[in-house]
């Protein structure tokens, strides 16, 4: 029997595909620097600018439900969240950051579609500009990934 992905290197090629993303607008500047650092690798990888689609809501708890319906769509074969939530001094960190998490993870899995979560929870914003490089990238790569290897399990 073979094993899907098994010791193989990621399939990396996005020409095929189409990308949604969805991008709290809540910390403008870092999310901003995600959507940007993201794009420039989904470009890498491939996908064709015509075939993203990118639009903002207010902040990270609103993202599950414009993904949900991107999901619903059928256009897309992979979707990608972007946010950025900061502690502060009350609960309402762990609320948005454990709330938008599930959210995330519910529409991955009721739709079976891939999402990458690129949604930042930090203490504070020189912990979020320290990985809005490389977690934005890595969004790229992993929505990138996961819509190859669930096209090869299909």
């Amino acid at each position: 029997m073979r094993h899907a992905n098994q010791g193989e290197a990621p399939q990396l090629d996005g020409r095929h595909l189409k990308v949604g993303i969805v991008q709290a607008r809540f910390n403008a500047d870092i999310t901003g620097k995600l959507a940007e650092n993201c794009l420039a690798e989904l470009a890498a990888l491939g996908v064709h600018d015509e075939h993203i689609r990118h639009v903002t809501v207010p902040g990270a708890l609103e993202v599950p439900v414009a993904l949900q319906a991107m999901a619903e769509s059928d256009e897309f074969d992979a979707l990608i969240a972007l946010g950025c939530i900061i502690r502060g001094e009350t609960y309402h960190f762990e609320l948005v950051a454990n709330e938008s998490g599930a959210g995330v993870t519910r529409v991955a899995l009721d739709s079976t579609l891939p999402v990458a979560n690129a949604i930042l929870t930090v203490e504070n914003e020189a912990q979020a500009w320290a990985r809005v490089e490389e977690k934005g990238r890595d969004a790229a790569r992993v929505a990138v990934e996961m819509a190859n290897l669930l096209d090869d399990l299909t």
